[in-house]
């Protein structure tokens, strides 16, 4: 049956592609293929596929046709706030195409859409891009929106919480001659979307979730999970195979594993983790070279392929981590339990062992299932204090030592073109009730990049291994930048006067990297380049990782919270003569954990400048606000962009609340000056004396509330965003190139 299936398709598409084809209705294409009414059912079926997998397309009067044959595009639909939108094309290396506002029809941002280029508008209104319009939706990504009750003096709406929904949904007050919630204005509600027939009036849809009043403690962070569609409970027969899995190892898992118990192995997470995946052992060699042993939790131990376990590890594809809660890919009972590498237990792990020499060149790379038992659990913070003072003891000497190979390390990663894009975090700390109390910066310090080289080491080697036996498996790829988006940036760097070459040579961009290191426009400058990289991403085959200038690249150190971790596992599990994975599986988790991945970025980014804004705003109900250090990272005609370096957001001051004179804008030096003063406000420029005299001291911290929107600092489009200000961040997280 799928056979026959499969030919009816490929005979319509060779109707619809041949040189005399004219648009052909459904009854007229069963003419031309011989069908009879009997056998209609599954070209209707056939029709129904192809179209919605994009092979052809309806026109008017329900024709179909190839879509390149009607100038028709299939593809996403990713709306800016500002109402217009840009088409991403399904087909690869096609580029993306330019949607007015007006002409996105009923499409929503993130819908599967069909869009008919421009031919008239070649360039349309954005140089360089094709302009199209929208003429139908194929498939919409979500049916719900999350969003504020609000009502008018005839009707109850509901305003998105998603500022690139750009219309007010409509929502009755009763249903069927009954209250339809217990919604009040104000409330935080999920509402299920009607049918949207035409652009010239707002959607409907009907409440079916009340979250509660948007400023009740929680409520915040259950409107971003339910914004998101994130999971908040595991399936029954998930927790039900989680709770049969044994605490303790019995000497049959003990089989043919080797011993590391005596080794001396320790975990450096952050202060508040509790799942710890991977540990490590550095020890000097004979040739004045090293040994580094990574260790990973062996979760493909406990969780079986197609189980429930992996069913749903492979349905959630990441942990998410918001500012007050994880969202974990596994059960608690396996990521804070059996599976978590705590100090003093045996634990079951996949080990990496690579012998270095003197130079930092890897000899020899090993392979193998082992047990460990951790000796310390250690913090950044401690590990941190241990590498600034000398070793006093055995654990000091281990973690010097492993300071020196990862040093040695990271020195020859950006020799070899690697880019430092390396940005800080901050941790939102949030009291009993969720509520914001303290904003903490933390810094990349030597703690976190001795477990960052590591872990890329070990990343790197079972990519090689995997590659050079040929073994499919899920590679973590960055493709090289877009030479005309390089243009772009150029021109944006040369406007803050920095001399800058061809950008398309590595080299000119590490060059670049190293200028701007310490400046107030570093953040503005790295943000920019990133937002012209392209996204990182998983995929089946080895194209290589472009920001680390690494050719044979995946993701093995965070089974835990990742699940192509867990593939990688699999996999390198084959070089025993193993099975663990159907292979003709790959592409397909591929392209989805790429989805759940960008899905977890955005959720984590939103609900940490969500909790930052709400800190400013208590520091202004509370009328005595902490000053924070300002500088102006752009100059505008309508006010000043001013970054909070101990915060890592921006916002606008508008030139109206530069209330001491008038200021005129000065383009060619991008300055604001007085008329009156003369007073001069440009990039790099402190802000802090402009603060203190708007309003007092209060303004220091109330210009982040601007109606402009605010935006994190790791807006990375390589995809490696990670603000991951929950429990425990783990150093690769920390990377704007790395999830």
């Amino acid at each position: 049956m799928a056979s026959n299936g499969r030919n009816i398709r490929e005979q319509i598409l060779a109707v619809l592609g041949s040189a005399d084809y004219r648009p052909l209705d459904k009854g007229e294409l069963a003419k031309a293929l011989g069908r009879k009414s009997g056998v209609r059912m599954r070209l209707n079926q056939a029709l129904r596929d192809l179209e919605r997998a994009g092979e052809i397309a309806r026109i008017r009067k329900n024709r179909y046709v190839l879509p390149p044959a009607a100038d028709l595009i299939t593809g996403t639909l990713h709306i800016h706030q500002a109402g217009y939108g840009f088409l991403i094309s399904e087909r690869p290396g096609e580029p993306d195409t330019f949607i007015p506002a007006e002409n996105t029809g009923t499409a929503m941002h993130g819908d599967r859409v069909v869009a008919r280029i421009s031919r008239d508008a070649p360039y349309g209104r954005t140089k360089g891009r094709r302009e199209g319009r929208v003429i139908r939706t194929l498939e919409h990504k979500h049916d719900t929106i999350v969003g504020t009750l609000q009502h008018s003096r005839n009707f109850y709406y509901v305003v998105p919480d998603d500022p690139r929904l750009v219309h007010d949904v409509y929502v009755r007050a009763e249903q069927d001659g009954q209250a339809q919630t217990t919604a009040t204005v104000g409330d935080k509600v999920v509402v299920r979307l009607e049918t949207w027939e035409s652009r010239h009036v707002n959607p409907e849809g009907e409440i079916i979730e009340v979250l509660g009043p948007a400023a009740a403690p929680g409520v915040d962070m259950l409107s971003v999970i339910r914004k998101y569609h994130l999971p908040t409970e595991f399936p029954r027969d998930v927790l039900d195979e989680a709770d049969a899995i044994c605490e303790e190892i019995n000497a049959r898992q003990l089989e043919g594993r080797q011993d590391l118990r005596k080794e001396f192995i320790v975990t450096i997470d952050p202060d508040d983790a509790r799942d710890f995946d991977d540990a490590i052992h550095v020890e000097k060699i004979d040739n004045g070279g090293w040994r580094l042993g990574v260790h990973i939790a062996d979760v493909a131990a406990y969780v079986e392929p197609e189980s429930a376990l992996d069913r749903e590890a492979r349905r959630r594809g990441n942990s998410v981590y918001l500012p007050d809660r994880v969202i974990p890919m596994l059960p608690e009972r396996l990521s804070n339990g059996v599976c978590s590498l705590n100090p003093g237990v045996d634990r079951l792990t996949h080990s990496v062992f690579i012998q270095f020499d003197k130079n930092g060149v890897a000899k020899n790379v090993g392979f193998t299932h082992s047990v460990i038992r951790s000796s310390h659990r250690l913090t950044y913070k401690q590990a941190y204090a241990i590498l600034k003072s000398a070793p006093r003891d055995r654990l000091g000497e281990r973690l010097h030592v492993a300071w020196e190979l990862a040093s040695l390390l990271r020195r020859k990663r950006f020799q070899h073109g690697s880019l430092d894009l390396d940005f800080p975090e901050v941790k939102v700390w949030l009291d009993k009730n969720g509520y914001p109390v303290k904003l903490e910066r933390v810094e990349n310090d030597e703690s976190h990049q001795l477990i960052e080289e590591c872990m890329l080491a070990a990343n790197e080697a079972v990519g090689r291994e995997l590659k050079k036996r040929a073994i499919p498996t899920i590679y973590r790829i960055h493709e090289n930048p877009d030479p005309d988006k390089l243009a772009e940036y150029r021109e944006f760097v040369l406007s803050f006067n920095y001399r800058v070459g061809d950008l398309t040579h590595r080299g000119e961009v590490q060059r670049l990297l190293a200028a701007i290191r310490g400046k107030p426009e570093e953040q503005a400058l790295k943000i920019a380049l990133l937002k012209s990289l392209k996204r990182a991403r998983y995929f089946p085959q080895p194209l290589g990782h472009y920001g680390l200038a690494k050719a044979n690249y995946l993701h093995f150190t965070s089974p835990i919270r990742r699940y192509a971790d867990l593939v990688a596992h699999r996999t390198l599990a084959q070089c025993d003569g193993k099975q663990r994975i159907d292979m003709s599986q790959i592409a397909s988790i591929a392209e989805h954990i790429s989805t759940t991945e960008r899905i977890a970025a955005d959720a984590e980014i939103e609900s940490a400048r969500m909790k930052k804004l709400e800190f400013f705003q208590r520091q202004l109900d509370e009328r005595n606000p902490q000053i924070f250090r300002a500088a102006i990272v752009d100059v505008r005609n309508y006010g000043l962009a001013v970054e909070l370096p101990d915060a890592l957001i921006t916002g606008l001051v508008h030139v109206s609340s530069l209330a001491d004179d008038f200021y005129l804008f000065e383009p060619a030096r991008r300055q604001l000056i007085g008329r009156r003063s003369r007073k001069r406000f440009s990039v790099g420029k402190s802000t802090s004396q402009l603060l203190r005299k708007r309003r007092g001291d209060e303004a220091a911290a109330r210009y982040p509330r601007s109606k402009t929107k605010l935006r994190g600092c790791r807006g990375a489009r390589c995809g490696e965003r990670n603000p991951r200000l929950g429990a425990g961040s783990s150093p690769l997280r920390r990377l704007s190139f790395f999830a």
